[in-house]
């Protein structure tokens, strides 16, 4: 009912999009419902049949998809933690989920961040079991390069295969783009792609380090230059310590940290994009202390508790006010070195059943020597 009464704005100027996508370079030179259209071309494809239809019925079919996603990327999240995805488990989840400011948010907007979160968190499920995968991740950094972040995860931890799998994949969807509108996908990786003037990078919504020097130091003018090392710093941080729980066998961890990380490298990460807090709350449901204070954050949606624009007015520093204003940051900084620091907590393992090479086969092997070994032992 939702989709059907509200014009959900990105996916309006999506729709959009797929529509100029052959207009040579419209897609990037010309505004859409007065924004500009930001993401990659191949995006643009994604949406190019959707254009075909009318906005009212591509903005429920989107829309239904989402939250189809979202219920995918839960059952994907119980599984790398442990947790068998029952429908009552996956329906408590989902319900729960919703909740969040960056998941309604989402489908506010009719943004695509549940399909992105769906997909990799789909592929990384597959790394878990043992399984060929990266097609999902390929697939995520070619509609939005945020996601590519996973690739260097995959190849880092030894998933070479994988990390080969999505890069090909990747090139091909961006390929696939480029035959079909070359225009436009020279206008994106030539000039676009390094613009930030077209998204208002001090607004309160974009909740990276970058977006929170920009609102403390009066403008994105005035960062110095050598802030710019500090989310490289923080990405390769991030990458180190997701590498490390990769090899620790708990993907869920290696999953949250990386999605994470992805956020603090972005010089543009709206609050919407945060939903990556969904499997770092499923790593923090470990400790209920720390899944109280984890949530609560995007329960209550606090940095739009404080002044919105992030306009010259609210330049500075106001105490405890900018805290909360970049409450998504912080927290993903507390994230970030409470599962650094919890490291020693969980040694690397030497038994088989975590070697690189493991998979459903190893497992079925081992279960019928326990079972030849102790007959009497159901």
């Amino acid at each position: 009912m939702f989709a059907v009464v509200y014009p959900s704005l990105d996916h309006h100027i999506y729709w959009l999009g797929g529509g100029a996508l052959t207009d040579g370079a419209a897609l990037y030179e010309r505004r859409h419902e007065g924004l500009w259209f930001t993401n990659t071309p191949f995006m643009a494809l994604v949406f190019a049949p959707m254009s075909l239809l009318p906005l009212t019925l591509a903005r429920v079919g989107w829309q239904l998809a989402s939250a189809g996603a979202f219920a995918w990327a839960c059952a994907s999240g119980l599984r790398l933690a442990g947790r068998t995805p029952h429908r009552a488990a996956v329906a408590a989840l989902f319900a729960g989920g919703m909740l969040l400011e960056p998941v309604w948010h989402t489908l506010f907007l009719g943004q695509v961040n549940l399909f992105l979160l769906a997909l990799v968190l789909h592929d990384l499920r597959r790394v878990a079991d043992g399984r060929s995968a990266g097609v999902g991740v390929g697939i995520a950094a070619a509609v939005k390069l945020t996601p590519a972040i996973f690739v260097v995860l995959l190849l880092a931890a030894g998933r070479v295969r994988a990390a080969a799998t999505a890069t090909g994949v990747f090139l091909l969807g961006t390929g696939a783009a480029w035959l079909v509108a070359p225009e436009a996908s020279r206008t994106y990786w030539f000039d676009t792609f390094y613009d930030t003037s077209r998204v208002g990078v001090p607004y309160i919504s974009n909740q990276s380090p970058i977006g929170a020097a920009a609102r403390v130091l009066d403008g994105v003018a005035h960062i110095p230059s050598w802030y710019r090392l500090v989310p490289l710093l923080l990405g390769l941080a991030g990458i180190v310590a997701a590498v490390a729980w990769a090899r620790r066998g708990d993907w869920l961890a290696a999953a949250a940290v990386t999605g994470v990380t992805g956020l603090l490298v972005s010089p543009v990460s709206w609050t919407h994009h945060w939903v990556w807090a969904l499997p770092a709350l499923l790593v923090f449901a470990r400790s209920r202390a720390l899944l109280a204070a984890g949530t609560l954050p995007f329960l209550l949606a606090v940095p739009w508790l404080t002044p919105r624009g992030g306009g010259p007015d609210q330049y500075g520093l106001h105490g405890l006010t900018t805290v909360a204003a970049n409450a998504y940051l912080v927290a993903a900084l507390v994230f970030l070195a409470y599962m650094t620091i919890t490291l020693h907590n969980r040694p690397i393992p030497t038994q088989m059943t975590y070697r690189a090479s493991f998979n459903r086969s190893d497992l079925s092997a081992e279960i019928h020597k326990v079972q030849v070994r102790t007959p009497h032992h159901r």
